[in-house]
């Protein structure tokens, strides 16, 4: 348990950020499933522009630190790759 105020401090701020930081990991989560159900069903125009979205929303969270920038390349580097493939 905490006892001086500067941890007690902090673990409040840890709290916050995990918050947020699980809200972001799932809303980048949601982006790339949007474009895998798009590769799965063949549509290549809807995988194109879901893709595009997906890569923004990857971009922001290697830039904020959420996920690491070579996981986010990784992950552009494959769907691309399946989108590619269609």
């Amino acid at each position: 348990m905490a006892n001086t105020a500067q941890s007690k401090k902090r673990a409040r701020q840890a709290v916050k950020r995990n918050a947020l930081k699980a809200a972001q990991r799932s809303s980048m989560r949601t982006a790339v499933k949007h474009v895998v159900k798009a590769i799965a069903a063949k549509d290549k125009t809807q995988a194109s522009s879901a893709f595009k979205l997906a890569t923004s929303v990857l971009d922001k969270m290697a830039g904020k630190g959420v996920i690491h920038k070579n996981k986010a390349a990784r992950h552009k580097s494959r769907l691309s790759a399946q989108i590619k493939a269609l």
